[in-house]
């Protein structure tokens, strides 16, 4: 069984993050205007979702920016896990504005509001045109950093989330049903609350310190059992530092006595290699004593 997970080499992001929030604050202004100017929802919405998207960017950005802060006496972990918290509250405060939004959207059913569909159409082409542009920023890092990896399928949603909004301007200048402001305001709504579930989720998962995504707990165990020389592993945590780093901490029994500080140093460079895990530390037992206090499964 392999778990290939080489450390990347990380490039500096700071130019495609600050090219990403400038272009798409900028477009969020444009559109929450068009949107208020022609009473269009739909705009308004996807404005909505363009602001989450900004504030998401801002989250990976300091996310970056935390990683390479150094622990203080007191933070002795450093700062990453502040991006756990602010995008757990980002995910509140989405849902909370989609409930507004689609509240609004369901009273214009009852009394139709006539909007400029061609004023939609522009706005909303560019639209795809920022959001496909900025995806492309991190199209190349996408691989080797989760931060890049979040904002480029964040953008590429984005991108055909106005494309929606393009289909209903046409679907209004070929048909005239007002309607499908609304009924576009609700769809791009239950897109956005779909994304923010997603990482409302995810964000409380690793605030309460959960195995990260995508990492199995059990492999990681199997593979600490096939060390030469090691009996059995037990008390064996996994958690996040931050939205990118992973930490681990277990006893590995091993009755032949303890290996050496070579042996330690080439545990935790095998697990960043194999697992992604960057920060391990394990304690050597040689189980000649009673049983570990903290061996039980059910022991934290």
């Amino acid at each position: 069984m392999t778990h290939d997970h080489d450390a990347p080499v990380l490039r500096d992001l700071t130019p495609a993050f600050k090219w990403a929030v400038g272009l798409n604050a900028g477009y969020v202004l444009i559109e929450a205007a068009a949107g208020f100017a022609t009473g269009s929802l739909a705009l308004l919405a996807d404005a909505a979702h363009n602001l989450t998207d900004v504030a998401g960017l801002l989250i990976a950005w300091g996310a970056m920016a935390a990683a390479k802060r150094p622990p203080s006496e007191r933070f002795s972990y450093g700062f990453g896990r502040s991006t756990i918290l602010a995008a757990l509250a980002n995910g509140v405060a989405i849902l909370l504005g989609v409930g507004a939004v689609v509240w609004e959207a369901v009273q214009r059913f009852a009394e139709p509001v006539v909007v400029p569909a061609g004023t939609i159409l522009i706005v909303a082409l560019i639209g795809i045109a920022i959001n496909a542009g900025t995806a492309l920023l991190f199209r190349e890092s996408r691989h080797s950093d989760l931060n890049a990896e979040g904002a480029f399928l964040h953008m590429a949603a984005d991108a055909a989330v106005s494309l929606g909004v393009v289909l209903a301007a046409i679907g209004i200048m070929a048909t005239g049903w007002t309607w499908l402001d609304p009924l576009v305001a609700i769809l791009v709504s239950l897109v956005i609350a779909w994304t923010a579930y997603g990482l409302l989720r995810s964000a409380l998962g690793l605030s309460l310190d959960a195995v990260p995504p995508g990492l199995d707990r059990a492999a990681v165990e199997a593979w600490l059992k096939e060390r030469a020389g090691a009996a059995s592993v037990h008390d064996l945590h996994i958690w996040p530092l931050s939205t990118t780093s992973v930490a681990l901490t277990a006893h590995l029994v091993m009755p032949g006595g303890h290996p050496g500080d070579r042996f330690l140093e080439k545990i935790t460079e095998e697990l960043e290699h194999q697992f992604g895990i960057g920060h391990a530390t394990i304690q050597i037992e040689l189980g000649d004593a009673e049983e570990c206090k903290l061996a039980p499964t059910t022991v934290v």
